[in-house]
Formats: structure tokens, C-alpha cells, sequence
């Protein structure tokens, strides 16, 4: 391992993210006892702008009066290049501050976009008083942002995530698409269909590996094709990475499925250790399990498994 160390961030399980309009305050209590792990809601996208101001103030009352049952509750503010970003901010925090997760900033260009955020975030959680450290998660979605993810996934202690946001990307990227988050069925080669999206997400896994966040994978839109749904997660879960949107409830069981390590791979990964560990005591930093050749990068891959198993284990009980 290198010398040069990031540390990890705050842990949370992210399989599923319910995304929910703040302009719909009848979902947020559906929401709240939804099975998903994670819970943002929306500013930006999914609220048309005469509806934005009353948005921020039904998220305010739905932060402070509805009972989240202990689930993680992000906001996505509008973006940092319209006149609604800043009194996001200033009134979510100002006034419900304490009942707030984390803030999902959209469109993410550059490590300034972070910076601004962070430094807003910051003046008023010190002059509020508030009690927690509220986290920051990027929405990695334009040709902008996917050249700077490097960057933008150092530009503050308080990141916690990146999101790869499919619709946007593929606009900025002027991508020809069929369903958001889907592919496109003439991008083959040698007669099979591939995956356009595979350099993009890859290189935000890589980014967020490397600098200690959380990766998931954004939305995907035909919530009518279950199976579509579950060989997108399929291909992002097999890259590494933790979650996936959910922007109908019906794909949240679908997204705990996928996400979640299959019972024989954390038993598999629980005998990785067991038999490095009798190796170890017989002096050898290598070892046989089922016929194959494991040794410490295996342990690691394993502690990965039963990591996130212990995770959801505890948030079942």
C-alpha cells in the first residue's frame, strides 16, 4: 500500500435511494417507512420552478415533523448556477439543520462548486449552533464533471459520496439514449450489445476508491422493466459500487436485492478468513480454498463482504 492514506468516509448503508419531489410532501411519510436505506429530497429536477419555493418549505416541515425511522436524509439543492442554490442552503440548514443527513449538490463541474457549498454549510452550522456535521454528496452528471471527478472527489473533508447521474451525462455528452440509465442498442461491437456508460462510472469508482466516498449509481427510468432495472445494478454493483436511485418505490426492493452481498458470498468470504487464519498459524501468507490460491488481497476483498453484511444485519435487527 501506498505511504499516502485518504480516509474513509462516514460509513452509511446507501443500497437504495428513494428520490422524492419536495413539491409531493403526501409522499414523505410513504417515504419514511419505505424500505429504502436512504432518503433524498428534491429540490432541483423533479419541482418546476413556480414550485420551488414552496418545495424548500414542505422539505423544512417534512424534516421536522415526520419520524424518518432512523433512514439517512439528504436534500438535493438546486444548482449552483441558479438564484434558488443559496436560499436552499440558508433555510434547510437554518431551520432544520438538526434533522438533516447530508446535502446532494447537483451537476458538480469543479472542486469550487464543493468549496462554496462547504463554506456556506459551515458559516451557518457554527453561527446556528447545529449539533451535527452535516456531509456532502456530489452528483457527477456533465462531460464538466466527469473531467474533474479527480478533483472534485478531494475538494472537502465533508464529501461522503459520488453519484454518477445518467440523464444529465448523457445530455452534456450529447449521447443518443433510448430510457434513462439503459442502453442504447447500437452501441455493439463484434455483435454484442455493450455498455457506454462502463468509462464514465468506472472512472467516478476509481475517484471515490481512491479518495475514501461511497460510489452509487443514479436513476433509471422504465420502472415498468423490472429486469432492466436489476442488470443495470447488476453491471455497477459487479464495478464495486454501494447503491443505486430508486425514483419509483416499487425499484427499492429491487435495489436491496442487487446491492446486497448474496448469502453465499458472505459465507465464502467468512471462510477466506477462517482458512487464511490457519494458515497464518502454520507461518504460510498464502492458502487453499476450494481448489484456488488466496492470500491478503483476498482477506481484504472479504472483509469488504462481511462488512456490508454486518451493515444491513444491524439495520435489520
Amino acid at each position: 500500500m501506498s505511504f499516502t492514506q485518504y480516509e474513509q468516509a462516514y460509513a452509511r448503508l446507501q443500497r437504495s435511494e428513494l428520490a422524492v419531489p419536495g413539491s409531493s410532501p403526501e409522499m414523505f411519510e410513504k417515504a419514511a417507512k419505505s424500505d429504502a436505506d436512504f432518503v433524498f429530497l428534491d429540490c432541483e429536477d423533479a419541482v418546476v420552478p413556480d414550485d420551488k419555493e414552496q418545495a424548500r418549505k414542505n422539505i423544512i416541515e417534512g424534516l421536522n415533523t415526520v419520524d424518518w425511522n432512523s433512514k439517512t436524509v439528504s436534500v438535493r439543492i438546486n444548482g449552483l448556477d441558479t438564484h434558488y442554490m443559496y436560499r436552499d442552503v440558508v433555510d434547510i440548514l437554518e431551520q432544520a439543520g438538526n434533522n438533516l443527513d447530508t446535502i446532494l449538490i447537483p451537476k458538480v463541474g469543479t472542486d469550487a462548486d464543493v468549496y462554496a457549498i462547504d463554506m456556506l454549510v459551515t458559516q451557518i452550522e457554527t453561527a446556528m449552533g447545529l449539533k451535527k456535521k452535516i456531509g456532502l454528496e456530489c452528483l457527477i452528471e456533465t462531460a464538466l464533471g466527469g473531467a474533474n471527478v479527480m478533483s472534485i472527489a478531494q475538494a472537502s473533508s465533508r464529501l461522503e459520496a459520488l453519484h454518477f447521474g445518467v440523464a444529465d451525462y448523457a445530455a452534456s455528452m450529447r449521447s443518443r439514449t433510448t430510457v434513462i440509465g439503459g442502453l442504447n442498442p447500437d452501441y455493439v461491437c463484434d455483435g454484442a450489445l455493450n455498455d457506454q456508460w462502463h468509462a464514465a462510472q468506472v472512472n467516478m469508482l476509481t475517484a471515490c476508491r481512491a479518495f475514501g466516498l461511497r460510489a452509487i449509481d443514479g436513476p433509471f427510468g422504465d420502472f415498468s422493466d423490472d429486469e432492466a432495472y436489476r442488470a443495470a445494478a447488476r453491471r455497477v454493483a459487479a464495478l464495486g459500487y454501494e447503491g443505486k436511485w430508486a425514483i419509483h418505490p416499487k425499484q427499492i426492493p429491487l435495489a436491496n436485492e442487487v446491492m446486497s452481498p448474496p448469502d453465499a458470498e458472505v459465507t465464502r468470504a467468512r471462510r477466506v478468513l477462517e482458512a487464511l487464519d490457519e494458515a497464518a498459524k502454520a507461518g504460510k501468507g498464502a492458502a487453499q480454498l476450494d481448489g484456488k490460491m488466496i492470500d491478503i488481497a483476498s482477506e481484504r476483498m472479504a472483509r469488504n463482504v462481511i462488512a456490508q453484511a454486518d451493515q444491513i444485519a444491524k439495520k435489520t435487527k
